[in-house]
């Protein structure tokens, strides 16, 4: 864990340190190797979204979630083994930060398909975002703090990459 992690951040005393850290461990052994477009390792984007919800509203649960985001949809790892080191509740959160918006626009060989597709994507992450807050808000919280990290990092991405 960074050792500037925790600092300025007014914990509540029912915090579970042990679960984030735990968390942090995992993820960073799931992303070894990886980096960002920036060449930072991409253990930091994990680690920045879940400070940026610590400094609002984030429980311990919620943290983890947000440092494990990526570890499904990037590495070997399932939500399985999510489940079993972390418990269900932590899973579910995963998870649903993982389906929410997951479409490969690669996939698409024509300018027409790729912009129907943005157009269906866009409908179904409405959907999907309206059923992720009727089961738990917190998989919306972690999301928009996740796109909110990638936004502030934007210039990381060639100008192309950034739309």
């Amino acid at each position: 864990m960074p050792k500037d992690f925790y600092e300025g951040l007014e914990l509540p005393v029912s915090f579970d340190k042990k679960i984030v850290e735990k968390a942090y461990k995992f993820a960073n052994k799931a992303h070894a190797g990886q980096k960002r477009k920036s060449g930072e390792d991409y253990i930091s984007h994990p680690v920045s979204v879940a400070r940026i919800l610590l400094g609002l509203v984030a429980d311990s649960q919620m943290a983890a979630a947000a440092i494990l985001h990526d570890t499904v949809e990037d590495t070997e790892v399932t939500l399985v083994d999510i489940a079993a080191e972390f418990g269900s509740d932590v899973a579910m959160l995963v998870e649903g930060v993982t389906n929410l918006g997951v479409v490969d626009f690669d996939a698409y060989s024509n300018q027409e398909e790729l912009e129907e597709a943005r157009a269906n994507l866009k409908n179904q992450n409405l959907r999907e975002l309206f059923l992720s807050m009727s089961k738990d808000v917190r998989v919306v919280i972690i999301k928009l703090a996740d796109r909110l990290h990638n936004m502030r990092t934007i210039k990381a991405l060639s100008k192309a990459d950034q739309h």
